[in-house]
């Protein structure tokens, strides 16, 4: 359900195109769910069709048409109760902690590699979202600023801080995953690894 409410919440910006929605989802509500594209095209086509949100076809050059779909008042009051409603947390699937709970059960080269691995992915992943904070803060994210075009001047300063504040939860994420992992090297050391 929430793929739903993360295209609701880019579409309510603005008009925007399946292959638009792709970009500024990547780019956007995408570093909090993923969703391949191969996702987005039906959640789309099933939420036109309840009525959350309407397409409309529009002409693109002299041959061509793209569809352009917006939020419908039914769209808008469905994404404003999933705001509303208490949020309905997943159960943890995590298959990084999974495997070092076995860590016993592979060689010591691989524990080590399995280890690198994590921290390589989690620093990335922390640099990438360290970056997303300095646009905010520039006021030159993009989405950041398609939202603030449609948003009362009054309300702009809320608007970056929560903005903000999503994105110093993702680095806090990926520095317990960071420390984490750096504390899995050194008992590997420990233990003789």
């Amino acid at each position: 359900m929430s793929l739903r409410n993360a295209l609701l919440a880019l579409l309510r910006v603005g008009p925007m195109s399946g292959y638009e929605l792709q970009k500024q989802f990547s780019l956007s509500v995408g570093h909090v769910w993923h969703a391949p594209d191969s996702q987005i095209y039906p959640e789309l086509r099933k939420m036109e069709s309840e009525g959350l949100i309407e397409g409309e076809e529009q002409a693109r050059g002299e041959r061509g048409t793209r569809r352009l779909y917006h939020v419908t008042p039914a769209g808008d009051e469905a994404f404003l109760s999933w705001m509303r409603a208490p949020l309905d947390y997943s159960r943890v699937r995590d298959p990084a902690h999974l495997r070092a709970a076995y860590l016993e059960n592979t060689t010591p080269d691989a524990a080590r590699e399995f280890l690198h691995g994590h921290l390589a992915q989690w620093r990335s992943e922390r640099e990438q979202w360290q970056r997303e904070i300095e646009l905010i803060d520039a006021l030159q994210s993009p989405m950041l600023v398609r939202r603030l075009a449609v948003t009362p001047a009054a309300e702009h300063d809320a608007t970056v801080a929560f903005k903000r504040f999503s994105y110093e939860g993702l680095v806090a994420r990926a520095d317990a995953e960071i420390i984490w992992a750096e504390r899995g090297l050194e008992l590997l050391q420990r233990l003789g690894y």
